[in-house]
């Protein structure tokens, strides 16, 4: 891992909470990720699964987190299961943890050997009436991989039928969408990050450059920093590409005069950032562009102050898309009939703007948390209107990430990436 080693103390209160809530007499069961192969011996990237390490710290392949409060024994309540590693595998693989540096990074005292799960678990099992499941339940996840949590799911449900099933999803849904200060520090340090590499492109974009140059400007800066690289695909959309939502081809090179919508941010230890922002390409904006960029930037600051405790989602966009109608009015894009002969379901500001404003972050760039139910302090939501015109051949998106606070405006975790006309403009030009 390229990151600092996280303080053990996060693991240890991250766990207290899950199991504070778990049934009497039960057990939970957290399996890493897979290495997935890509062909031949060809694997992608390692990326442990965000539970395992949210409860652990544990950031490696074939490991298991046994947590089981009731145990009859107190060396049986946290029980982390690894690969056993040895000089063989630390000379072709690299250092595997070892049962005293487990203990280091998760603060479970309890560490097996992988090979000796099943009959542990047996003993478990012989305890306990319930067992919690991991199972993949995110309003956006489309699973069509069978992961190995979903290979030990299927595995267990035949050794124990007899057993009661209970969902872990619900309890991390709302522990993972509360940030603890260590967890802020860690996207901040990702944000930081994202900094970097954003006035890093302000020097560097100019007319004929590519997107793909634009990208690796940016994964130098963030691999330089301690980051993996990407929190996700990249998005670099320079003219009409900015009109496609998830462009990720980023093949196209940036014209002179046109606009270039950048969806780009890092990772550090996992945690996730998640930046938005529109760059002239000759440095300056035209009026035009100025005025839409303006437009989105109103909307932004004020769907911020919207951000806080006991807000709800759905109400939440509702009133941004007033908002967002108003400037869209300013601007000329709509009419007063277009407003009054509107369908509810997809009002007249959707023909402009037509994704949601904000969505929890955290471990996942959209991360856990429950949108039916108000936000909390100290969740971490993205802010990120925009309005995208393909027949002018431009869209603009700007995005920050912010935190909920007790009272006041949401603390913003971008406050220093620039983000006025003024100062981009400076920027590109000193």
């Amino acid at each position: 891992m390229k990151y600092h080693q996280i303080d053990r103390q996060l693991f240890i209160k991250n766990r207290a909470k899950f199991t504070a809530q778990m049934k009497p007499n039960s057990l939970a069961i957290f399996n890493s990720n897979d290495i997935y192969p890509v062909s031949a011996d060809s694997t992608l990237p390692f990326a442990q699964h965000r539970d395992i390490l949210y409860l652990s710290g544990v950031d490696q392949e074939e490991s298991i987190l046994l947590l089981f409060p009731d145990a009859p024994y107190e060396n049986q309540r946290e029980m982390l299961f690894l690969k056993e590693t040895s000089e063989h595998i630390a000379i072709w693989e690299g250092e595997k943890l070892t049962k005293d540096r487990a203990f280091e990074v998760s603060g479970i005292k309890t560490v097996h050997w992988l090979q000796d799960f099943e009959k542990i678990l047996f003993e478990m099992m012989t305890h306990c009436d319930t067992i919690y499941i991991n199972t993949n339940e995110h309003y956006r996840a489309t699973v069509e991989t069978e992961t190995r949590e979903a290979r030990f799911i299927k595995w267990w449900k035949e050794k124990y039928p007899a057993h009661a099933v209970a969902k872990s999803n619900p309890i991390l849904q709302r522990i993972r969408s509360v940030k603890e200060a260590e967890e802020l520090d860690l996207i901040q340090n990702a944000c930081n990050i994202t900094e970097k590499g954003f006035r890093r492109l302000l020097s560097f974009v100019k007319p004929n450059v590519m997107e793909y140059e634009i990208e690796a400007e940016l994964i130098h800066e963030f691999t330089r920093n301690r980051s993996k690289g990407f929190a996700y695909t990249p998005i670099i959309a320079s003219g009409n590409s900015a009109n496609v939502l998830h462009y990720i081809e980023n093949n196209q090179q940036c014209k002179a005069g046109d606009l270039i919508l950048l969806d780009v941010a890092a990772e550090y230890a996992n945690y996730s950032s998640d930046l938005t922002r529109t760059i002239p390409v000759s440095g300056r904006f035209n009026d035009r562009q100025k005025a839409v960029y303006n437009a989105v930037l109103r909307v932004k600051n004020e769907a911020t102050k919207m951000l806080v405790p006991g807000a709800l989602w759905k109400e939440y966009q509702m009133e941004v898309g007033k908002i967002m109608t108003s400037e869209l009015l300013g601007l000329g894009l709509i009419d007063k009939a277009d407003v009054q002969n509107e369908n509810p379901d997809w009002p007249a500001y959707k023909k402009y703007f037509m994704h949601g404003t904000s969505h929890h972050m955290g471990l996942d760039t959209h991360d856990y948390g429950k949108l039916t139910e108000p936000m909390k302090v100290n969740m971490v939501f993205t802010v990120e209107p925009g309005i995208y015109i393909p027949s002018e051949g431009f869209g603009i998106r700007l995005e920050d990430n912010v935190v909920v606070q007790e009272t006041g405006e949401p603390f913003n975790l971008m406050r220093n990436i620039p983000i006025e006309v003024e100062e981009i403009e400076s920027l590109m030009n000193s």
